[in-house]
């Protein structure tokens, strides 16, 4: 894949491809969505802050990341990564990019 090699890794794409979906997220959220190891993550998330593409926060437990919008970089990067998710496959959009993100309201049917 393009992106693979632009970003210099799948685990660097994916870390990317979920924070443009969600627009944040925390280490092993993403470790778990993609059944990979979260040192992985958690190397690729610093990386991506100490580039100021990404910050971070402390919310309990766990450290939030979400994007970086002082850095002008990111907007370009954020096209980028917004486009590419045309080229997707759908059952991929599926299984990754559409986790429910809010609790279903009080007596609401199945």
């Amino acid at each position: 894949m393009v992106m693979e090699t632009i970003f210099g890794g799948s685990t660097a794409t994916k870390v990317l491809m979920y924070l443009q979906n969600y627009e944040e997220g925390y280490g092993s959220g993403i470790s778990k969505t993609f059944g990979i190891p979260q040192s992985m993550v958690q190397k690729q998330l610093k990386k991506f802050e100490l580039g100021d593409i990404l910050t971070s926060r402390p919310v309990g437990n766990a450290r939030i990341f979400t994007w970086n919008t002082r850095n002008p970089t990111v907007t370009p990067l954020r096209a980028l990564l917004a486009d590419s998710f045309k080229y997707v496959p759908q059952n991929d959009i599926v299984r990754y990019y559409r986790e429910r993100r809010r609790p279903r309201r009080p007596n609401k049917p199945l």
